[in-house]
């Protein structure tokens, strides 16, 4: 295939430079929205009077038929072009002859790569939130099932506090839902149309870029022509929410990890989320919230890989922008592929409250309690958790929980105790009396669920 730019050269590209300089490999995927913004881009030079409004319905008609055919397995992707632009160009050209030659009046390669990728990263973000409500659901259905479940909570990894398992899974729900507002942010901005900023300079002819940033659906148009072409910091941006997801993910998968081990079980996911081992019959590995987070370090460093490529380029486009494709489209596949296996698994985990109740019984996870119990009978906090730390100090001399411990042993360490301590120190009590906003209390857990719900409608 010549390549459009072939005048300027006396012989043709060496075979290995031309396959390491090609990109249709990658940005083949961008097919759709190529067409789309080349669409728009003549019914621009059309109204504009640049291309008669005939030669522009024309070609629109036939980019309409290749995208169709493309569409339909009648029209293979030729991976002999260089970029899907010059695909979709030599295909234009061949169906209309000169006619397809003139599409790219008043435009480059510049700005057309970079209004495409906004354009597919715009189409992704929404799919990707609605990956995450889904996952968001999903947590909100275990919370419903689950707002009487008490488990330990944990700082350090230590028991430390009763809550609900509603209440810990529903923070989850939390982080996921400012992710799906980190993507909407990063959209706003990135929805800017750099359509018709050329190659670098804008163009000599008196096109109308408003005209073609409203056609495709953009807020406005990139104000600066250079800008416009050269950078790429809304991939940064939409990597950096995604990573912040991924980052979600893996802290999540690390819990479901732990808490399918024997030596939790507080949770069993279902057979058809789990591997077993080719060697140990009674293995039922939790292989998929592994994978995701291994692949956490995957869209990390997608991330890191665009801003090394970027930190030092000299405006305005330079050939190593091509890079960018590679690192976007991964994370955004991987990012895809861990919600839609995250969501199912999630919803299809099996928990068990027995496990966790029993757990939540040792620890001494009251203690807190405990003190606020001595303190709201005028002790000091700081006294009431200097002697609360030598009862508990007592129970592990005689290998007893605070709940089993006499009055008698109790009024050793202060005669403000009296016989309602024991309920003040149940589970129950210290999940439902923690009546603050935001707590684990099982008010405080159903304003959550409802806040998530609000967010996925």
């Amino acid at each position: 295939m010549e390549k459009m730019w072939a005048g300027r050269f006396a012989k043709a590209l060496d075979k290995k430079a031309d396959d390491f300089n090609s990109s249709i490999a990658t940005d083949k995927r961008m097919y759709r929205q190529d067409i789309t913004g080349s669409m728009a881009h003549a019914a621009m030079l059309g109204k504009q009077g640049i291309i008669s409004e005939e030669e522009s319905e024309k070609i629109i008609d036939a980019l309409s038929v290749i995208l169709e055919d493309i569409e339909e397995g009648r029209l293979d992707i030729d991976l002999e072009a260089e970029d899907i632009h010059m695909f979709v160009e030599s295909v234009l050209t061949k169906r209309l002859g000169d006619l397809g030659k003139k599409l790219h009046t008043a435009r480059s390669r510049n700005d057309q790569v970079a209004v495409d990728i906004r354009l597919y990263l715009r189409d992704e973000a929404v799919e990707i939130i609605s990956l995450i409500k889904k996952l968001i659901s999903a947590i909100i259905l275990q919370a419903k099932e689950n707002t009487n479940a008490i488990m330990p909570g944990y700082t350090h990894l230590q028991r430390a506090q009763p809550i609900t398992f509603a209440h810990q899974i529903l923070a989850y729900g939390m982080m996921l839902s400012r992710d799906i507002t980190r993507i909407e942010d990063a959209v706003k901005r990135m929805n800017y149309s750099p359509l018709g900023s050329c190659a670098l300079a804008g163009t000599t002819y008196d096109t109308d870029r408003y005209f073609e940033a409203e056609k495709l659906g953009f807020s406005g148009i990139t104000l600066n022509s250079i800008d416009g072409v050269s950078d790429r910091d809304f991939c940064i941006e939409l990597m950096a929410a995604f990573s912040t997801i991924m980052m979600h993910l893996s802290r999540f998968s690390e819990e479901i990890i732990l808490w399918s081990s024997w030596e939790f079980k507080f949770i069993e996911l279902d057979d058809s989320f789990t591997t077993g081992s080719s060697i140990m019959p009674q293995k039922k590995n939790s292989d998929m919230a592994e994978l995701v987070r291994g692949k956490t370090g995957r869209v990390y460093g997608d991330l890191f890989a665009l801003l090394t490529t970027l930190k030092g380029l000299p405006l305005a486009y330079n050939k190593d922008m091509q890079e960018d494709k590679d690192a976007i489209f991964d994370s955004v596949d991987t990012v895809k592929a861990c919600l839609e296996i995250f969501a199912p698994m999630v919803e299809t985990m099996h928990t068990i409250p027995e496990n966790m109740y029993n757990a939540a019984g040792k620890g001494f996870i009251n203690a807190t309690d405990l003190a606020d119990y001595l303190a709201k009978k005028g002790m000091p906090f700081r006294t009431a958790y200097k002697t609360v730390g030598e009862i508990v100090a007592e129970c592990i001399d005689k290998n007893t929980v605070l709940d089993k411990l006499t009055l008698k042993e109790y009024k050793a360490h202060s005669e403000l105790f009296e016989d309602d301590l024991y309920n003040e120190i149940s589970l129950e009590t210290c999940v439902e009396k923690r009546i603050s906003a935001g707590g684990t209390g099982k008010a405080s857990v159903m304003t959550q669920i409802e806040y998530l719900e609000n967010t996925i409608k």
